[in-house]
């Protein structure tokens, strides 16, 4: 590392406007927040120097040109753009970053792509063999064309060696805090989300979703209202049988309906919302494993443990010690 952290971040025209400035906003407040002991240092680089266009058309100016970065990098981020076509988004190849990324990447102490970032990385070769993720609306591009890339399509970020990438939009801050974490712990990352208003660090596990978000809105006004009386009384009887009482409708045609409309059985989503509460309880809070079975609405610490075994693959313990944030 030289004296100074030197952060790089590619840019190039039409590149997204908040992939960039994100993480440049976390680094400065991380030197704002630790004093000379985090001395980043976030330097531009493009194909040119003078301004580039943005997505959002703000102009932002190059500090270098990409022959000009040298070999001195600690941290290489690479932000992302898009393409909208008749099939929705289509993350854009810029082949001057490519170029750029082949020649520049075994010089840089490590490499973070930053939501469609991750396709330049994977057509610079940078991700063959390894787990990556990437907006949620662009991973069946990167998992088709990229078919040595393990993709998934979940979580907020994830690393993988030195090479980490980051989901979309909003996760470039989670991205970023994580490095500044990385470097000078989970103290000095937390004092920054405090600056930033952040509720919460989220960690690199956590999906980008949460239970509503992922689901597709409901066409029937009824149903929709529905998710709305199960997120707000996960506590109470969403059996199949009494969520179809209160729709004035037999359980086989309401649990026909709900599946047609959510595409899950009811139980899948009720437990699915319910998980997650707990994740938020265990994510922010001490209490005993009991009370969070119990405020989530999964009642016994048995039903919590079986619930987080099926759906994320750990017990709530486990989740908790890796996930555990303090405010």
């Amino acid at each position: 590392m030289t004296s100074k952290h030197r952060v790089v971040i590619a840019t190039f025209p039409d590149v997204d406007l908040l992939d960039v400035t994100g993480p440049a906003e976390v680094f400065a407040l991380a030197n704002r927040e630790g004093g000379p002991s985090a001395s980043y240092e976030v330097l531009l680089a493009g194909p040119d120097t003078g301004a580039v266009r943005t997505s959002a058309g703000v102009r932002v100016l190059t500090d270098l040109t990409f022959d000009q970065v040298g070999t001195a990098i600690d941290t290489l981020i690479v932000p992302g753009a898009v393409d909208m076509s008749p099939s929705g988004p289509t993350a854009r190849i810029d082949d001057d970053v490519v170029r750029w990324l082949r020649a520049a990447a075994p010089h840089a102490g490590r490499i973070a792509s930053v939501c469609v970032g991750a396709h330049l990385l994977a057509a610079a070769g940078l991700l063959d063999g390894k787990t990556a993720t990437t907006h949620w609306s662009t991973a069946g591009q990167l998992a088709t064309e990229h078919p040595r890339v393990r993709v998934d399509p979940d979580p907020i970020f994830l690393r993988s060696g030195r090479v980490w990438t980051g989901a979309g939009i909003s996760a470039c801050l989670d991205l970023a805090m994580a490095l500044v974490a990385d470097d000078h712990g989970e103290e000095l990352a937390l004092a920054v989300a405090r600056q930033l208003v952040v509720y919460l660090r989220r960690q690199g596990g956590q999906s980008q979703f949460s239970v509503p978000l992922s689901r597709p809105a409901p066409v029937r006004r009824d149903i929709d209202e529905l998710r709305a009386y199960i997120a707000e009384n996960l506590d109470a009887d969403l059996s199949a049988a009494a969520l179809a009482s209160r729709m004035c409708l037999s359980e086989r045609h309401f649990s026909r309906v709900f599946r047609q409309e959510m595409g899950l059985t009811v139980a899948a989503y009720v437990e699915a919302a319910r998980v997650e509460v707990a994740r938020r309880l265990l994510e922010t809070s001490d209490l005993p494993l009991r009370q969070v079975a119990h405020g989530a609405g999964l009642g016994s610490v048995e039903t919590l443990h079986r619930a987080f075994l099926r759906r994320l693959g750990t017990g709530p313990g486990a989740y908790r010690r890796r996930f555990r944030t303090t405010a």
